[in-house]
């Protein structure tokens, strides 16, 4: 199979491990006597996105001193180059030299109103309440001490992606901390970039019903530009794509906001309950990237047994998986695409009603790509997941009639370790599951597509009726063609293990379900 070139190259991928995880706890930890994790997790974000700010403009402020004529005081010069203004009284440096007063929380509070009042798009964004009496003044001291020493807003942190790590590592802790389990999380940026590689989102409306901090948008950005500057119209690429995102939670929509705006990114990112407050009721998008919670058991499903969104089946009560899908499937356009991420058992699950309506989406021939992913990608769960990719219409001109055929990748085995506990995907795997399935969809620069034993598998929908309906790549697949068995054995019994798990998982799905019945029927009863 040909390589096709990568257009996102410039998006750097970097190692999980930040280096300062320790400090990062630290940080969190410094106000857990007076607080619990849910308040003080608003709290040291709300530090970090204004420590975010003070660090870009303090690095544009430092350029502009060195360039003749410029004025380092004017607003204006940094509003030009997309980097906010911040007041001196809100600057970092005033809030660190005052950590130690008495009324640092009211200090805090000003430096958040001023930066709201000179620059409009944070209008709402930033908390407000650090002077409350609930609040203990002197840990919040040492608390701005300790973000003091994080580099988050200079031009190598954003590089990297710093702020979203930050985030992500935050959130692992505060879920742990919450005993939350596989909830709200941060999407790997390796897994964003690689749903992003897959669907190449370069003109139109993209979507992202459960935006946590905008990673799929700005990603799409990235892309775009990276592709569109060998063209000489890299200036012109963001025009391109008109970006809508909604998010449940307050203090998530704060930073997907930020997040856009820092980037000079317009978009309408709203607040609310996508299932119960859809704000984009109309919207069909061309391309809808998302990530939403795993096995999301609480989702309002009670109140929405009749929502015209379930086409395909009414989702079950305790899992909002199948839900997820058909809001996706509502919203794409009539030629539209979508990659999202759910957990594996989607692949599988018969229960509640989930094999039903999985079946009647691959009988609507609207599953173009399944891709099973590697174990320890996310930092705040452990559940298995995989990508689901869905097409409207596969048979539109654009690329070659894949009707009545679904493509199945096994990325199980691919990724390496940053850490002791976390995994990430390549560039160079990224770009081999990515390129194989343009070329499986025909596209002219891809090369030619060719099954390959233990990787890919183009199925036919006859082979899916015999697989009742199941969608897991392992079943298609096969196993890897080897010429000597030269694999490390710490790699080999990983694989092993993590095989015998998903093979525990899903027999334990079963009893479930077995049992379920049982009792239905009045067989099993059911302890109290």
């Amino acid at each position: 199979m040909a390589k096709r070139k990568n257009h996102a190259q410039a998006i750097e991928t970097t190692g999980a491990n930040l280096g300062f995880e320790p400090q990062l706890w630290q940080t969190a930890n410094a106000l857990r006597g007076s607080m619990d994790a849910a308040e003080y997790k608003h709290v040291v974000l709300g530090l970090i996105f204004l420590k975010y700010i003070s660090d870009a403009f303090e690095e544009h402020r430092e350029r502009l001193q060195n360039i003749p004529n410029a004025d380092p005081e004017d607003p204006d010069e940094y509003r030009a180059d997309n980097v906010f203004w911040v007041p001196p009284d809100a600057r970092w440096v005033e809030l660190r030299n005052n950590a130690r007063q008495p009324n640092i929380g009211e200090l805090i509070d000003q430096a958040m109103i001023a930066v709201e009042r000179d620059n409009p798009s944070l209008k709402g964004v930033l908390p407000k309440d650090y002077a409350r009496p609930a609040l203990d003044q002197q840990r919040l001291g040492q608390l701005i001490d300790l973000v003091s020493n994080i580099p988050v807003g200079t031009a190598s942190a954003r590089s990297k992606d710093v702020l979203g790590r930050v985030y992500e590592y935050f959130l692992s802790q505060f879920a742990s901390a919450e005993g939350k389990k596989g909830g709200e999380f941060y999407t790997p940026r390796c897994v964003v970039r690689l749903l992003v590689e897959m669907l190449e989102p370069y003109q139109g409306r993209v979507y992202d019903p459960c935006c946590g901090s905008a990673g799929m948008f700005i990603q799409s950005v990235e892309f775009i530009e990276a592709h569109a500057t060998g063209n000489g119209n890299g200036s012109r690429a963001r025009a391109r794509i008109s970006i809508y995102g909604q998010e449940l939670n307050y203090t998530t929509w704060r930073l997907a906001k930020m997040n856009l705006a820092i980037r000079g990114i317009d978009g309408r990112i709203e607040q609310g309950d996508t299932f119960r407050n859809d704000r984009f009721p109309d919207l069909k998008a061309d391309y809808i990237l998302a990530n939403p919670p795993f096995n999301m058991k609480e989702w309002g499903g009670e109140q929405l047994r009749n929502d015209k969104r379930w086409q395909y089946g009414i989702p079950p009560v305790g899992n909002a998986n199948f839900a997820w899908v058909q809001h996706i499937v509502h919203h794409l356009a009539p030629a539209g695409v979508a990659g999202f991420v759910l957990a594996n058992g989607s692949m599988s699950s018969n229960q509640s009603g989930e094999g039903e309506i999985r079946r009647k989406l691959i009988e609507a021939d609207l599953v173009d790509c399944m891709v099973a992913l590697p174990g320890q990608l996310f930092y705040s769960t452990q559940i298995p997941a995989c990508l689901w990719f869905l097409a409207r219409n596969r048979n539109n001109g654009k690329f070659r009639d894949r009707r009545k055929q679904i493509l199945f990748i096994d990325a199980r085995r691919l990724g390496r370790m940053v850490d002791r506990i976390h995994r990430e995907l390549t560039d160079e795997e990224i770009e081999r599951i990515a390129c194989t399935y343009h070329a499986w969809r025909g596209e002219s620069d891809a090369g030619e597509y060719r099954d390959i034993p233990g990787f890919c598998k183009s199925a036919s929908l006859e082979d899916v009726r015999k697989h009742g309906y199941v969608l897991t790549p392992g079943r298609y697949v096969g196993s890897e063609v080897r010429e000597d068995d030269d694999e490390p054995f710490a790699e080999k019994m990983q694989w092993l293990v993590a095989q015998l798990r998903e093979q525990q998982a899903e027999a334990a799905k079963l009893d479930e379900a077995i049992v379920a019945n049982l009792q239905e029927l009045g067989f099993w009863e059911q302890k109290r």
